[in-house]
């Protein structure tokens, strides 16, 4: 798991370089709070449902920064090794559980609200906001909070 942490530190690396500057003091308002729930749930399951809910906010993570984010004014190569990172985070972490779905009724209910959750930060925050550099911010912001959570839930001591 100590190469997670490395990838885990370039992505948050990239995502520092990734600040956008905005022209409004004014931050969005939005009603998606952080799935504190979920990471707890998570926290107590097994390490293979660890494993698979971590791949599964990575490749949400992903998903969402190849949404338009072209009024963030990133450099584009900054946003692509972050992606890169992510995606190769993700892979790594699948080619340790393998075929693993979640094993239990409880993952499954992960899964599902992990993935509504990302849906509604899409939407409530991203598309509600017309893509701006402002909402790019808060998801910015939101992300660095998973990827720590994250490398948490998988520090070690989970074996795999």
């Amino acid at each position: 798991m100590t190469q997670f942490s490395l990838h885990n530190e370039k992505a948050l690396d990239f995502l520092d370089m990734m600040i956008t500057n905005t022209t409004k003091d004014a931050e969005i308002e939005h009603n998606v709070a952080f799935p504190n729930r979920l990471y707890r749930q998570t926290s107590k399951a097994t390490a293979e449902d660890k494993l698979a809910f971590t791949v599964q906010v990575l490749e949400e993570v992903a998903a969402l920064f190849e949404e338009d984010h072209s009024s963030a004014s990133w450099e584009e190569n900054t946003v692509e090794n972050f992606l890169n990172i992510v995606n190769k985070q993700a892979e790594e972490l699948h080619s340790c559980i393998g075929s693993h779905s979640y094993t239990t009724q409880k993952g499954q209910q992960l899964s599902f609200r992990t993935e509504m959750y990302f849906k509604r930060l899409l939407n409530e925050i991203l598309k509600k906001n017309g893509y701006s550099a402002e909402a790019w911010e808060v998801i910015r912001n939101i992300t660095q909070a998973h990827l720590r959570q994250c490398e948490f839930l998988i520090s070690p001591g989970t074996a795999h």
